[in-house]
């Protein structure tokens, strides 16, 4: 229920509703004192009292109801127009040119092309740039509409009473005036009747992926984020980062991680592959483990391991034919082999004969077996027994002999001897052993001179490609045959901060190749930042994404500070240093209540932090000197100054002619509260109230009262200084003038009765009983 004095309505009050335009009845308007009908609409209200300036009228309409009129259709237009009393001097309403822009002061909303109502003219049709506004009601033409006007000129208020309150629809979304009430048009992500509820999304529930979220309005709600991440060894599929939408929709599906791949292996030739898996054929994690047939060996690494990287940790190995040694003919003999796998290899057979007069002595035949040997042993050729007897009376000449041969370091020596050993005819191969390469003649032959054919052989080490350490890494290589060559052993490392990807050592093999694939440093991964609430982050990556040396910076939004290290960097142990900032709201000085008012805040970030917004308001009798509203800045200063409540002042009253004037002033000179009593000289009576009071509305309870001379005593004067006879002779001037007094005093009665009548148009608020009255009169 709304109450405030010199008030009166709109002789219906204008109500919205769902239904459409409703007029409700005035309960009781009396004593300048309105009673209206309790609802919770948007309702309309004036003064019939008094003038005022534009400040003054929104004080008024702020103090009994919510603010000046802020029209929004042409049908409220009509409404006000038909229903309003005509006032030669016209209303207010809550429009007012802000930083040169025609404003609804209420609503704090710019006037729109299409709601503008502006008469011929207007605005400024006397180029006076006026700010305030006034509508014509009842005008005979142009009614209904609008003029710019001086601030300073007086009018009445029209005033109104809004449905919304103070930070409605829980801050969630724009309270709208609607017909009988008001609807919240609520702010994406959030609905209800008040915005109070926010949109809800499924509850993710990952399989193998990690998943990191945040929730600003509630569990798996609104503007929740959630961020994916894989293991090592695994590499997402789909969006790494999902958002619930105010459709109630994810903004992507949740993403899977699958095991990174390596290419398929293949068993070598002449061997067998045998392989588990653990996230799939030939992924992550995958071991394949090789073996040779039965006569064949395993050149290479006899597993791989499928690595993060999607490479295998070594090359492909290979079977060789295991080798036996190389078999010559016996003297007087002959060999003859067939090899299947290569020279005197596995499964190679050699048949042996002897030339004629010699017989073989021994095995026909041998064979390479499985274990690098020959079968049986080696055969030889001996004279036959039928010529013996002849042979022994001949005289033999004796084969002439060359310097005895002798196998080189790492090799081997296979000789056939037709005259004896190391003589003429004789024939000698030379062969390396596995790793090592023959350097000269594989054969040498024993001439008549005495002398070999060709110069003696060697066998060197094979060498193998020269290696390097790998970036951010060091090699440590130990060499038995020479460097780089068969039999050299290479360690890899790392340096601090860096991580060794591939095998830890590589040998140099008898083919000329190193074991594995060469390894690499990767740097050190530290966990992954991300920016605080109302912040930033900026990194630089030395090697690579929230690494080893990488160095976030943290800085924070306008209006927050930042707590905490400005940037933190990533160490060689995997972890940042220090802890994580974040941003806090600057923070402005408190603020309090003006004398004789009322302060309303709404906090964003905290207590009087910034963006906070703080409404200032008077208690009744009192005007406001100052700013409506006062913001937080970024800077940690207020908007403005903080405004004061003055008391709202009366026209400054003087004592009447052969009387005096008494006041007691609460909040300054013939302001709000301040009690002034009047009174008269002796011989004079006063004629009016004997006290006024100021008002709320600048205004004093009654009009000035008069101080008139008392007819009783004069008539008793005259008594008293005249004789029986004069008093005779005068009966009859006096008797006329006394009629005249007793009419005259009669006359004042009445008038001073009206004034002390409650019942009367020039009273206020209150009752005089009979007695009061009678001391009055």
């Amino acid at each position: 229920m709304g109450t405030a004095p010199g008030l009166r309505s709109a002789g219906r009050t204008w109500a919205l509703s769902s239904h459409g335009i409703c007029y409700l009845g005035i309960a009781a308007i009396a004593w300048g004192i309105i009673t209206q009908l309790e609802v919770s609409a948007w309702t309309y209200h004036y003064s019939d009292q008094g003038d005022y300036t534009w400040e003054q009228a929104r004080n008024y309409c702020q103090t009994f109801f919510t603010d000046l009129v802020a029209i929004q259709n042409k049908q409220e237009i009509e409404y006000l127009n038909k229903s309003l009393p005509f006032y030669r001097r016209y209303y207010w309403i809550g429009i007012r040119k802000l930083s040169g822009t025609w404003t609804w002061v209420g609503t704090k909303k710019a006037l729109t092309k299409e709601a503008e109502n502006w008469a011929v003219g207007e605005p400024n049709n006397r180029h006076s740039n006026q700010d305030c506004v006034e509508i014509y009601i009842k005008r005979p033409f142009e009614s209904g509409k609008w003029n710019d006007e001086s601030c300073n000129r007086r009018k009445k208020a029209l005033c109104y009473r809004a449905s919304c309150q103070p930070f409605p629809c829980s801050q969630r979304g724009e309270c709208v005036e609607t017909i009988g009430s008001y609807r919240c048009d609520c702010y994406p992500g959030f609905h209800g009747p008040e915005c109070e509820d926010v949109v809800q999304c499924t509850e993710l529930k990952p399989k193998g992926v990690q998943m990191n979220c945040s929730h600003p309005y509630g569990h798996f709600s609104y503007n929740s984020t959630c961020v994916f991440e894989c293991q090592e060894g695994f590499e997402r599929q789909g969006a790494s980062t999902l958002r619930c939408l105010p459709s109630q929709q994810w903004s992507a599906d949740i993403p899977m991680c699958t095991a990174i791949t390596c290419p398929v292996l293949s068993a070598p030739e002449r061997g067998e592959l045998n392989c588990s898996h653990l996230h799939g054929d030939f992924t992550f994690g995958s071991k394949c483990a090789f073996s040779c047939q039965t006569g064949f060996t395993l050149m290479g690494l006899k597993s791989h391991e499928c690595m993060a990287t999607g490479s295998w940790t070594g090359d492909a190995p290979r079977c060789e034919a295991i080798t036996c040694p190389a078999l010559s003919a016996p003297d007087q003999g002959k060999l003859n082999c067939s090899h299947l796998h290569g020279d005197f290899a596995f499964s190679s057979t050699c048949a042996f004969s002897c030339q004629t007069g010699f017989a073989l002595m021994g095995p026909e035949t041998r064979n390479c077996t499985a274990t690098g040997t020959w079968t049986g042993n080696a055969p030889r050729c001996a004279v036959s027994q039928s010529p013996r007897s002849c042979l022994e009376y001949i005289s033999v000449p004796t084969a002439i002999t060359c310097p005895v041969l002798s196998a080189s370091d790492q090799g081997e020596l296979n000789c056939s001897h037709v005259h004896g050993d190391f003589a003429f005819g004789s024939t000698c191969a030379f062969s390396c052993h596995m790793g090592f390469a023959l350097m000269g003649p594989e054969s040498r032959e024993c001439t008549a001179t005495g002398t070999w054919t060709g110069n003696t052989p060697q066998c060197k080490a094979i060498t193998c490609p020269v290696l390097s350490a790998p970036d951010w890494g060091e090699l440590n290589c130990s060499h038995l045959h020479g460097d780089f060559a068969f039999g050299s052993t290479c360690l890899f490392s790392c340096q601090t901060g860096f991580a060794l990807m591939g095998p830890e050592s590589r040998e140099c093999m008898a083919m000329g190749t190193w074991t594995g694939d060469a390894p690499h440093c990767e740097a050190v991964a530290c966990p992954m930042l991300s920016a605080p609430d109302q912040g930033k982050l900026n990194c630089s990556h030395l090697h690579g994404n929230f690494t080893f040396g990488s160095t976030c910076a943290f800085s924070c939004q306008t209006g927050f500070t930042l707590m905490g290290l400005k940037s933190r960097e990533c160490t060689a142990m995997g972890t940042w240093t220090g802890d994580s900032p974040r941003c806090e709201a600057v923070a402005c000085p408190m603020l309090s209540a003006p004398d004789q008012g009322k302060l309303n805040c709404s906090h964003l970030h905290g207590n009087f932090t910034f963006r906070s917004t703080c409404a200032f308001s008077c208690q009744t009798g009192f005007t406001l000197m100052g700013p409506e509203s006062l913001e937080c800045t970024a800077m940690g200063t207020w908007t403005g100054d903080s405004p004061r409540c003055e008391a709202i002042t009366c026209p400054e009253l003087s004592a009447p002619d052969w009387g005096e004037l008494n006041c007691s002033h609460l909040h300054g000179d013939f302001a709000f509260g301040s009690t002034c009593a009047f009174s008269c000289q002796t011989g004079f009576a006063l004629m009016g109230l004997e006290s006024h009071k100021c008002t709320a509305m600048g205004t004093w309870t009654g009009e000035t009262p008069q101080c008139k001379e008392d007819g009783a005593l004069f008539l008793k004067q005259v008594l008293a200084y005249s004789s029986g006879t004069a008093l005779a002779v005068a009966g009859v001037v006096l008797s006329g003038m006394l009629i005249a007094l007793i009419a005259k005093r009669l006359s004042d009665r009445e008038e001073k009765k009206k004034l002390l009548n409650p019942t009367s148009d020039l009273g206020s608020p209150g009752i005089f009983t009979n007695a009061a009255y009678d001391a009055n009169l």
